[in-house]
């Protein structure tokens, strides 16, 4: 009977052991599932979409319908990058990335792609027709980018067009009403600059695999010191062009952004990029301020 139960017990054990390593291996799945999907641009874009919401005074539920439907199409664009560039990025060694480490599967990516776009219609046409669709023609952008466009020298024009008419899509969303012309110009404009300083830590990796958009053509130091002065002009036009006094705020949330421009040129690595998230965040903050 001694042995019976020692056998028992053995039998048991790997069962257990396989449990364990299931969820293990679950665990490591999900969360290179979450890298590969940009993380951080994602999130960001959720944070500023929600806030911009929140300037206009609408219920709670609403804003968190503006941001699932903006988080949907991020994670969407975010999982097509990785998976279109997956055989650029093992040409060249990237190591971040799941999909070239094997840390997450090709078809684990195309699922979660798909249920990312069926989110995002669901979210986005639950805004109403406007806003649902000029919000999937702003997801279509960014899959044409990922497609194609960002090797041409139209490679900025997605980045513009998305920052630029998303205050216009959460504007329909929850006032039902346009935004004023200074919006979709400073957006456009703080895109484009984000563009430039993202590309610039893999410009010579691009070249090497055919990709040869405005940031390429450009070089590093031209479009850096463009991104500046795109970034700069983009914050100016959110504090200066409003109407009302500037006031002591105005003029703090500049110098918050000459800042972090500042520290972006001398970042490390995604530094730059972290920057300008960061000039976005302290725009919307003081529009956030001024409504």
């Amino acid at each position: 009977m001694a042995w019976a139960g020692s056998a028992a017990a053995s039998t048991r054990a790997p069962a257990c052991v396989l449990h364990s390593g299931g969820v293990s291996a679950a665990t490591d799945t999900t969360r290179a599932l979450l890298r590969a999907c940009h993380p951080g641009p994602a999130f960001a874009v959720t944070v500023l979409t929600v806030l911009l919401a929140m300037s206009w005074d609408t219920s709670a539920g609403t804003a968190l319908l503006v941001g699932a439907a903006a988080l949907s199409g991020q994670l969407s664009v975010g999982w097509s990058n990785d998976l279109v560039d997956r055989h650029r990025d093992r040409v060249v060694g990237r190591q971040d990335k799941p999909l070239v480490t094997g840390a997450v599967r090709v078809s684990t990516v195309r699922r979660a792609v798909a249920v990312a776009l069926v989110l995002t219609v669901v979210t986005s046409l639950a805004l109403g027709p406007a806003p649902g669709f000029l919000h999937l023609g702003l997801v279509a952008a960014g899959w044409a980018y990922n497609l194609g466009v960002k090797r041409s020298v139209l490679s900025w024009l997605p980045y513009a067009v998305c920052f630029g008419c998303l205050p216009l899509v959460v504007s329909l969303a929850v006032r039902g009403e346009g935004v004023p012309a200074w919006m979709p110009v400073a957006g456009a404009l703080l895109g484009t600059g984000a563009h430039l300083v993202n590309a610039v830590p893999d410009l010579e990796d691009d070249r090497v695999t055919g990709v040869n958009g405005l940031p390429h053509r450009l070089g590093a130091r031209w479009s850096l010191d463009l991104a500046t002065i795109l970034l700069l002009a983009g914050s100016a036009v959110v504090v200066l062009v409003p109407a009302g006094p500037v006031g002591a705020a105005g003029f703090a949330t500049l110098t918050l952004v000459v800042v972090l421009v500042l520290i972006g040129r001398v970042a490390p690595g995604r530094g730059a990029f972290h920057a300008t998230i960061g000039v976005a965040l302290v725009d919307v903050i003081a529009l956030l301020a001024r409504s």
